[in-house]
C-alpha cells in the first residue's frame, strides 16, 4: 500500500472567481425566482436531491414560468394516468416521477447527447 498524493491540476475556486461567475451573477435573479418558486409550490412539486445537483452542475437557471409549466406538465400527464414521464421544455428535459410528483433528474442540450430515454412511460412536450 503506497500513500501518495496525488495533484488535480485544475485549482478549486469559491463561486465568484469560477469559470462561470459572470453568467451566475447575471443570472442571480432567475436563481432568486427558482427558489421563490420552489418555496411556493412545496406539495405541489417536488425536485429530488439528484435533480437539484443536476441542475446546478449543468448550470441550469429555472424561472417562475417554466416551473409552472413544469407543474402544468405534471398535471396533465396524471390526469392520463401517467407513472414516470419525460417532459422536454425548449432545450431542457426532465424525468418526472408523476405519482410522487417529483423531478428526478434534468438535462440540458448536451447531456442529452445520446437521445435516449428509458423506464419512462410517457412523455410531455411543451412549447
Amino acid at each position: 500500500m503506497t500513500n501518495r498524493i496525488h495533484h488535480n491540476p485544475r485549482p478549486i475556486l469559491p463561486l465568484e472567481q469560477g469559470p462561470k461567475a459572470e453568467q451566475r451573477k447575471s443570472g442571480a435573479s432567475a436563481r432568486e425566482d427558482f427558489e421563490g418558486v420552489l418555496k411556493r409550490v412545496q406539495g405541489r412539486i417536488k425536485f429530488s436531491h439528484h435533480a437539484l445537483k443536476r441542475l446546478q452542475k449543468r448550470d441550469i437557471a429555472l424561472t417562475a414560468g417554466n416551473i409552472n409549466s413544469l407543474q402544468e406538465a405534471v398535471d396533465r400527464a396524471a390526469d392520463k394516468g401517467a407513472q414516470e414521464s419525460l417532459v422536454l421544455m425548449d432545450e431542457l428535459a426532465f424525468i418526472v416521477s408523476i405519482k410522487n410528483k417529483t423531478v428526478i433528474t434534468a438535462m440540458d442540450d448536451e447531456s442529452m447527447k445520446e437521445h435516449v430515454f428509458t423506464n419512462i412511460d410517457s412523455a410531455v412536450v411543451i412549447r
